[in-house]
């Protein structure tokens, strides 16, 4: 198995809090993706992604129908994606995905979690460089034959896939999105969910007393409500983020 299987299996331990903030991620990706592609799924494969997510998360069709339609109306603000950049303690690179509709209100906000948990905020390009930008799809294995998909795959830009309980999962470099996206919507291949992830190129290890310390830091920025995601490259242990 390679770095995405590892990284996966690390991130599922992780916690988001509750319910309702995996809701309010959701509704802002579907504001998002129908600001930019337009209402109907049908013609909008930004906005097929996110309905797959919301299924996924068990977010109600009721929910997924009114974040559409108050996405669709003209008064409803578009949020803004802001990638933040810096360091928590001891060294560990930090990547803040944001959806904004109030960019000074975010960047105060983000700013002051770093500040008050002796981290400290970078600049564009500071951080970035040490994660890989991937996406991901999940998908009902039945019926399918894992080698085969994954050798016929390659030519969309695959370059990892692997089984695990939630079915068979694919990773390729961000840009490939689409391509994958559509080649497995040709093969009627019923998507699950879909996603991005920022994958560490290398991971540090810390003591637990540092680990603590970095964890008060996430928390923080995991709680803010403008948050999408979070990522970093400290090394995961049972209790860590």
């Amino acid at each position: 198995m390679g770095r995405a299987f590892e990284f996966r299996k690390a991130r599922k331990m992780k916690r988001w809090s509750a319910m309702a903030k995996t809701f309010t991620r959701i509704g802002k990706d579907i504001v998002m993706a129908v600001k930019e592609g337009g209402p109907d799924p049908q013609n909008n494969s930004r906005l097929r992604a996110v309905i797959q997510n919301a299924k996924a998360a068990n977010m109600p069709k009721d929910n997924v129908e009114r974040a559409i339609k108050k996405a669709s109306d003209k008064e409803t603000q578009n949020f803004k994606e802001v990638l933040f950049e810096g360091y928590a303690p001891h060294g560990i690179a930090i990547l803040v995905e944001t959806a904004t509709d109030n960019n000074n209100r975010t960047v105060a906000n983000i700013r002051s979690y770093f500040n008050k948990c002796n981290g400290s905020l970078g600049t564009a390009g500071s951080v970035e460089f040490m994660f890989d930008h991937s996406c991901n799809f999940r998908i009902d294995p039945e019926g399918q034959d894992p080698e085969q998909l994954e050798f016929e795959l390659i030519d969309f830009g695959l370059e990892e896939l692997f089984v695990d309980d939630d079915g068979i999962i694919i990773y390729a470099p961000f840009e490939n999105f689409g391509a994958i996206q559509k080649e497995l919507e040709n093969r009627s291949i019923e998507i699950l969910s879909s996603g991005f992830d920022r994958i560490p190129n290398t991971m540090k290890s810390l003591s637990p007393d540092q680990v603590e310390e970095v964890e008060k830091l996430l928390e923080k920025i995991e709680e803010d409500d403008d948050v999408q995601n979070v990522y970093h490259n400290m090394e995961e242990t049972n209790g860590a983020s």
